[in-house]
């Protein structure tokens, strides 16, 4: 897609379709959606949103990785401006804009279409948010269930706390930067764990460390696994439209019962797949999870692995176990919980961004 020539991610939000959400399709909703920005200013915006889903989602037994949403429909959509939302209210945007998709005011979405609205001239001030809100029908729609940004729907004239609604995949913005640099990874990457809406997620660490020269795409998605980005589907293919890759996991293999093998073997095909596209690569190993039983051994079997072999294939590696472990006595248990909090975010994020900005890809 040309799209991403022009436009770059100007949020930190977690985004993508993790599931999807059955409905009436007579009936029509509206919902909005608040991203934060991270470089404010005057600039061309253009939203992109895809009807695939990216990852597997929990057992994976009604939505998995490359699933074909089916039809529907945006009737309309609108953007604005705001400098303040929660998980419960929102300040109103002083306008709403227009949206519009080769000129037309609705879109009927095909069943597996990525798509984008056409452009938009935003000016925004730091802090502030970017308000989507969209107009639409169908009887299956995707969303992001686990999504810890400021979302709402309309019902009954009042604006509700809800997910069920489409996201924005990439909230893009023309602007000129030196890498764009992209976050493939699980809930953790996601930001779950840190306080909502708060943008204190690691990732959110790293770009605020490394400044505003380069943009920063998060795709990290609650219950994704490497296995779902070594098939090389969409997921996989929005992280190689980027020029450096953060890549942190493993946790849900093998929670979900993978073979150290299968892991290994899963992580190998996302180096290579990401190099073939001419991507830097910033592996991470396999973070604590509070683990039992057989989970220890192959834990420790992947992350060796990780360290002695497959770091010789990518550009850096950061051993997050040194940041996150309870201790060396238990290295597989979490000092500041399973899904790391503010504290433990911003110490991997800070150690992180100390370590990468040395690097010849950030000069």
């Amino acid at each position: 897609m040309n799209y991403f020539n022009i436009f770059k991610s100007n949020t930190l939000a977690g985004s993508g379709n993790q599931c999807f959400y059955l409905s009436d399709e007579n009936t029509i909703s509206t919902c909005r959606t608040f991203y934060k920005v991270f470089c404010a200013g005057e600039y061309e915006y253009s939203f992109l949103l895809s009807n695939i889903i990216d990852s597997t989602f929990s057992d994976g037994k009604e939505s998995h990785k490359d699933l074909i949403i089916g039809e529907w429909k945006i009737h309309s959509a609108k953007v604005g401006i705001t400098d303040f939302c929660d998980e419960e209210t929102f300040n109103e945007p002083d306008e709403m804009i227009e949206l519009t998709f080769n000129g037309k005011a609705g879109k009927t979405i095909k069943a597996g279409e990525v798509f984008t609205t056409d452009s938009v001239i935003l000016d925004t001030d730091d802090g502030e948010y970017i308000c989507v809100e969209i107009t639409y029908s169908g009887k299956q729609i995707p969303k992001h269930e686990e999504s810890i940004i400021s979302s709402f729907i309309l019902m009954g004239g009042k604006w509700l706390p809800s997910r069920d609604h489409p996201f924005i995949s990439m909230v893009g913005c023309n602007r000129d930067v030196k890498a764009r640099v992209c976050f493939l990874g699980d809930s953790i990457t996601q930001g779950i764990g840190s306080t909502f809406n708060s943008y204190r997620h690691w990732c959110s660490v790293v770009a605020d460390n490394l400044g505003p020269d380069y943009s920063y795409w998060n795709i990290g998605l609650g219950y994704a696994r490497a296995d779902d980005a070594a098939s090389d589907g969409i997921w996989l293919y929005k992280a190689k439209q980027n020029d450096i890759v953060f890549v942190c996991l493993g946790v849900n293999d093998l929670g979900r019962g993978f073979t150290a093998e299968q892991i290994k073997d899963n992580l190998n095909m996302i180096v290579t797949k990401l190099h073939e596209a001419g991507c830097k690569i910033i592996l991470q190993t396999i973070p604590p999870f509070d683990y039992e039983g057989d989970k220890i051994k192959k834990w420790n079997e992947v992350n060796s692995y990780i360290k002695c072999e497959l770091s010789k294939r990518v550009d850096h590696l950061f051993d997050v176990v040194d940041i996150l472990k309870k201790s060396d006595e238990e290295p597989h248990m979490t000092k500041y919980g399973d899904h790391p909090n503010d504290e433990g975010c911003r110490i991997w994020g800070e150690t992180l961004a100390n370590e990468v900005r040395c690097l010849d890809m950030f000069k």
